[in-house]
């Protein structure tokens, strides 16, 4: 029988509530009114003087081609980050529901790379691949690559996807895994039973009852490509070489704190939070039509 807290008055429930509301309101929802109300506005070098210019900023915005080409990077980024770290979490997890000698250590060492900050994890890679002293790119330049991410603008994105995927794939691992753990066995076995092949299995029954675990995912990567994966990118290519990774995120740091300009970087960061919006929307309102609960 499920148990409900009853509680005698109102005033307990708004208290219980309130740090939360707090958090929300100062975290979220007042920076974000602050980006709104300064994309409307225009201040000088030295922040002496604003000017309200409406929707100044943005036409300014949508008439700049670089803006259309972080649009693209991002676009690129996204799809490759979010459908690699999907893929190859759902095989580790996969792997890993079977039994076998040593699965504790195997999940433990997979889970880890939850725990290292973005930045981190892209310096991690970097060292990896540094042109010059990375162990890896020694290897590729003795296998006749010419690997140069300083240089050459597919080499940085494979770098960043690679460092990005590397980072996700633990937090996606964790929730395929307990979503496998969820699935009756027995239903498993009676199509085992009748006859069914381990890959029509896996088609057929494992990945549809993954859907919602799958749909979640989703979402949440999305956020995580267009939000989080900022550190990375600053700590491995800078946007670089010739703005090949400069994704809309990072637009609206090197615009806003490193070129000045923090009415258009406002502008964007508004476009940037519609488009996410935007997109989480389209989602639950034409994907999650498939998902079987």
């Amino acid at each position: 029988m499920e148990k409900r807290a009853i509680f005698g008055g109102q005033t307990l429930p708004y208290l219980l509530l309130a740090p939360q509301l707090i958090v929300t309101v100062l975290f979220f929802y007042w920076p974000a009114s602050q980006a709104v109300w300064q994309s409307f506005l225009i201040q000088d070098a030295f922040g002496t003087s604003t000017e309200f210019v409406w929707f100044e900023n943005y036409q300014s915005l949508f008439a700049n081609r670089e803006y259309y080409n972080a649009m693209g990077t991002t676009a690129l980024f996204s799809i490759l980050v979010a459908g690699f770290s999907l893929s190859i979490a759902l095989l580790l997890a996969v792997m890993a529901d079977r039994q076998m000698r040593g699965a504790m250590s195997y999940r433990t060492l997979l889970i880890w790379p939850y725990a290292v900050a973005p930045a981190v994890a892209g310096v991690l890679w970097l060292f990896m691949f540094q042109p010059s002293l990375g162990m890896v790119s020694r290897g590729l330049r003795g296998m006749g690559v010419d690997w140069n991410p300083l240089l050459k603008g597919g080499h940085a994105m494979t770098l960043v996807v690679m460092a990005a995927v590397w980072k996700q794939i633990s937090y996606n691992f964790l929730f395929f895994l307990a979503g496998l753990a969820a699935i009756p066995r027995s239903v498993i076995e009676a199509a085992a039973i009748d006859g069914a092949r381990p890959w029509r299995r896996f088609w057929t029954i494992i990945f549809p009852l993954l859907s919602p675990t799958t749909f979640f995912l989703l979402v949440v990567n999305i956020t995580y490509v267009f939000f989080e994966t900022f550190g990375i990118i600053d700590a491995v290519t800078g946007g670089g070489p010739a703005k090949a990774t400069e994704t809309m995120v990072y637009k609206v740091f090197s615009d806003g704190r490193l070129g000045g300009d923090l009415g258009g970087s406002a502008a964007q960061s508004v476009v940037l939070l519609l488009i996410v919006i935007a997109l989480t929307a389209i989602q639950f309102r034409y994907i999650e039509r498939k998902v079987t609960y």
